[in-house]
């Protein structure tokens, strides 16, 4: 008992709490960012117009008077996207199993409940590890080449640059990850709570099953598409996409293509007038 009274006089530390609130914040932020990325980038199911036009709108290329756009736009958005993403999965790893004998305990209690929500978090887990890796991929890339996102160089980093299946993975790896732990959010914090607990859960779940179901068919068919793009024009692979009244051109090209026919035209008019001259 006096043990007890001397616990209970210790000031108890409110750094745990704040850091689940910093964990549920960032990973608010993060799912929502994922599902509206996911909606941005399957813009390419309605054309590699539409997409471009996306891409450009990204950079800002409203704001400029060459209609270009600004890269670095990109780069601190990623750059910020990448330091929430950093924080988030180091306050997740706080809970994680740090052992295999932590991990075999928890697996058994685990079946031994049999509990959906306790399963949900287990996958939450696994889904998080994997991201930490190859999301990393994914977003360094992104830092690093911020003006090259468009239908061709997109397709191109796809199909030539093999990154189909890291993109497969990636894209089951989060949607499982931001359906499931939004799902957890609005349990953990009685977001959308009513009279009827049981119906409030059984509405989320609906929500969440719906959800990635939605974004895992959206996901799968956009990145279809870039792999069809990009299997068409590995043969030009590295070519921007430019919209030209015959076709797509790459940058390089467009002024060649466009002069041939200028000098065409100056190489007949001579000869077509000494022609007409020998008839006179």
């Amino acid at each position: 008992m006096k043990q007890l009274i001397i616990n209970d006089r210790i000031k108890k530390s409110r750094i745990p709490a704040r850091l689940d609130v910093l964990q549920s914040g960032t990973g608010l932020v993060l799912g929502l960012f994922m599902w509206i990325h996911m909606i941005l980038v399957a813009s390419i199911l309605l054309g590699k117009g539409s997409f471009n036009f996306v891409a450009r709108t990204m950079e800002l290329s409203f704001l400029s008077g060459s209609g270009h756009g600004y890269p670095a736009a990109v780069f601190f958005a990623v750059l910020i996207v990448f330091a929430l993403f950093i924080l988030h999965a180091a306050l997740g790893v706080r809970k994680f199993p740090i052992s295999w004998k932590q991990h075999a305990i928890f697996r058994s209690q685990m079946g031994m409940m049999n509990h959906g929500d306790t399963n949900l978090w287990y996958w939450q887990v696994v889904t998080g590890f994997i991201m930490f890796f190859l999301g990393s991929v994914h977003l360094f890339i992104m830092l690093t080449h911020p003006g090259q996102i468009d239908p061709y160089l997109s397709a191109d980093r796809v199909f030539t640059s093999f990154m189909w299946l890291l993109y497969l993975i990636l894209l089951v790896s989060v949607e499982l990850h931001a359906a499931i732990g939004l799902y957890r959010l609005c349990m953990k914090w009685g977001w959308f709570g009513g009279k009827d607990p049981a119906r409030v859960r059984e509405n989320l779940q609906t929500f969440k099953k719906r959800a990635t179901i939605f974004f895992l068919t959206l996901g799968g068919l956009s990145l279809l598409v870039f792999f069809i793009i990009g299997w068409g024009h590995s043969d030009r692979a590295g070519e921007r996409y430019t919209k030209k009244s015959h076709g797509v051109v790459s940058e390089a090209a467009a002024p060649a293509q466009i002069q041939a026919p200028a000098d065409h035209v100056e190489e007949e008019l001579p000869v077509q007038g000494k022609t007409d001259g020998a008839e006179k």
